[in-house]
């Protein structure tokens, strides 16, 4: 009676997972295909396609584009907007193409990095700020649709990059929204239709229903009919667009860098040691060869260590005989006896005995006996 319950729970949940395996392989299918983050065919957190949905939804023509030539290819016209993200993919080359064919439309650069704002203007700034939420608080005289709906709205991402000029009269002396950190996180460049946006983690899936970050997104994005979402091509750059690292450094790093440098030789000049004549000095005391050898001997003979004494003999032995015999120094024990032997005529077993026996001395009486018969023999050798 009870036998086909246990199965029945199985396929349930064999069912249940297959259902989520398969809502796991559908949600993240489009992440996979398109990684890139805030791209609006990405379904993952850091995608932009929920934004991109809802904006087909309010009625916006959204059209993708994801090579700068496609982009040359399209009609932009003052009813379009130009939304470009994964604005680090973005060349010198593709963006000044992008300028000259979208001269009637929007352009909405979104987080640009500080190597690119500087392409735009060598006058313009980039950082990065991990502010509290900001009220939009616009200001100047926006020339560009988006800005006037801003007003009362609130921003709050993780962190935004934060764009400023060096004052008055600069590139971005124009409608500028979000302050902070001595900037602006939306600014318009003064005389072109080219909008800068430092927040885009607002456009995000995973962000863009925080505070107030979907009405700003619509704002910017939907403000026109029309939308080309650009998303950049590494691979559009020409051959010879290599990124020099001076232009992802700050101007003060130069300067900074010889303070420094002035800084280190001061320091080397100032704790220097200054370096005198040399000064010649008498030795304190002068000990002659023969009593460090007796002072050794003694030593030896108190801690009773007959056996390292034998050691020392034999190889000053060895080393005198293969100096006589015209060996090398490295020569192996067995061909300094066999030379011996050779030059005095006599076996060589007994030579073998004295100069690498390893068995110590059983008292003084033998080692003193195995240190005259090593003298003897090497007497023999220098006579010979």
């Amino acid at each position: 009676m009870s036998g086909p319950r246990p199965v029945r729970g199985w396929l349930l949940i064999g069912i249940a997972l297959l259902l989520a395996l398969g809502v796991a392989v559908w949600t993240t299918n489009g992440s996979e295909r398109y990684p890139t983050p805030l791209d609006p065919r990405n379904p993952g957190p850091e995608g932009a396609q929920a934004l991109a949905e809802v904006l087909e939804d309010e009625g916006v023509d959204v059209e993708v584009v994801r090579s700068a030539e496609v982009f040359d290819e399209t009609a932009i016209d003052d009813r379009t907007t130009v939304l470009v993200t994964a604005t680090d993919g973005l060349s010198p080359s593709t963006l000044e193409r992008m300028r000259n064919s979208a001269t009637a439309g929007r352009i909405v650069l979104v987080d640009p990095a500080y190597a690119l704002v500087r392409e735009i203007n060598k006058d313009l700034q980039a950082i990065t700020v991990f502010p509290d939420a900001l009220d939009a608080e616009c200001t100047g005289s926006p020339g560009l649709d988006g800005f006037d709906g801003l007003d009362g709205l609130r921003l709050e991402v993780d962190q935004l990059t934060v764009l400023s000029d060096d004052g008055a009269g600069g590139p971005l002396d124009g409608a500028a929204c979000f302050a902070a950190s001595g900037g602006s996180a939306l600014a318009e460049v003064s005389g072109e239709n080219l909008v800068l946006f430092g927040a885009g983690d607002a456009l995000g899936n995973d962000q863009v229903t925080r505070a107030d970050n979907a009405a700003i997104a619509l704002r910017l994005a939907g403000g026109t009919d029309r939308l080309v979402w650009y998303v950049p091509d590494p691979t559009d750059a020409e051959a010879d667009e290599a990124v020099a690292i001076s232009s992802l450094l700050p101007r003060w790093i130069g300067p900074g860098l010889w303070l420094t440098a002035l800084a280190l030789v001061a320091l080397v000049l100032w704790r220097a040691r200054r370096l005198g004549p040399l000064s010649t000095e008498p030795l304190p005391v002068v000990v002659r060869a023969v009593e460090t050898a007796r002072s050794r001997g003694r030593m030896y003979r108190r801690s009773g260590d007959r056996e390292h004494v034998a050691r020392s003999l034999r190889r000053a032995a060895r080393n005198d005989l293969a100096a006589r015999l015209r060996l090398d120094r490295r020569a192996e024990p067995a061909a300094v006896v066999e030379a011996a032997a050779r030059h005095l005529g006599v076996a060589a077993e007994p030579l073998d005995t004295l100069l690498n026996d390893h068995r110590p001395p059983a008292s003084d009486q033998d080692l003193v006996r195995l240190a005259e018969e090593l003298a003897r023999l090497r007497r023999e050798v220098r006579r010979g």
